[in-house]
């Protein structure tokens, strides 16, 4: 359990704690997002890739990578004394999806990152979050040497609702991770005022 300080005197507070998932596709930079803003050293369960693994393992795009998480990563964020964010990145393989339902409850919402060479593999995730109603964010990790397109035209090819925000962002640097994290909360505020909103009337 953390508790956030206190004033000399005063009992520790209890922090109220938001989950915030890390969703995309194989070595699209989950776990790097994760490392870039927690403030903590992260959680990592990656394992090294193998030669057993190839007939399942699709690495093209990211032939460089020579890990995998395998259960999740994890990070924390204290916002302040009574409120903290804790950051959960998924599997991106298929065959560790099974963890998914596990991570996601109670989240609050996710980022799905995007690789525009490879924008078939954050499919999975869009449909997972929309099927959960769970509100999301697509971040389009801005890798070296990958094509730069048009806001609209990679949301056109994700076939995204207007109403899921979508930007660009690098999961190296710290302050471009804040905005992406910050975008989240402040579009499932919305989501969830909307819903409220939509039982009411």
């Amino acid at each position: 359990m953390i508790f956030g300080r206190s004033e000399r005197g005063k009992p520790p507070v209890e922090p109220v704690t938001l989950k915030i998932l890390v969703a995309g596709g194989f070595g699209v930079g989950k776990t790097t997002l994760v490392g870039a803003v927690s403030e903590i050293r992260p959680l990592r369960t990656e394992e090294l890739l193998t030669e057993a693994g190839r007939p399942v393992d699709d690495i093209s795009g990211v032939e460089g990578k020579h890990t995998t998480t395998v259960a999740m990563d994890f990070g924390r964020i204290t916002l302040r004394e009574d409120l903290v964010l804790y950051l959960f990145g998924t599997p991106g393989q298929e065959r560790f999806w099974f963890m998914w339902d596990e991570l996601s409850e109670g989240a609050l919402g996710a980022v799905v990152l995007a690789d525009t060479r490879r924008l078939e593999d954050c499919f999975a995730a869009v449909d997972y979050f929309e099927r959960r109603a769970i509100p999301f964010l697509v971040g389009v990790n801005c890798f070296e040497g990958a094509p730069i397109y048009p806001v609209e035209d990679v949301r056109q090819a994700l076939d995204l609702d207007d109403g899921v925000p979508l930007m660009m962002c690098d999961a190296r640097d710290r302050e471009s991770v804040k905005e992406a994290l910050i975008g989240v909360v402040q579009h499932a505020m919305a989501y969830a005022a909307d819903r409220r909103q939509s039982v009411t009337s």
